[in-house]
């Protein structure tokens, strides 16, 4: 277990006393779940990322069987030197 200690204003402090946020238990379940709603935030970003990038167009079969004819042909001529 990780003791913390943070420096907040006098006024802060008093309210979220009352308010009963400075329980161990409270503040762990608000950062969980702060936590959580950042990894969900990135998880946004990189798909919005994603997005931004065009799709390749599809290949038909003949040309992945050519392109896989291709990369077999030179492993090939790599092995052999």
């Amino acid at each position: 277990m990780t003791t913390v200690e943070i420096t907040l204003p006098d006024q802060l402090a008093q309210d979220v006393q009352r308010a009963g946020l400075l329980k161990s238990e409270t503040i762990e379940r608000i950062l969980r779940e702060r936590l959580k709603a950042q990894h969900v935030d990135e998880l946004f970003v990189a798909m919005d990322r994603m997005a931004e990038y065009a799709t390749p167009a599809a290949m038909s079969p003949e040309d992945v069987a050519e392109e896989i004819r291709a990369m077999r042909a030179e492993r090939r001529s790599q092995s052999t030197r």
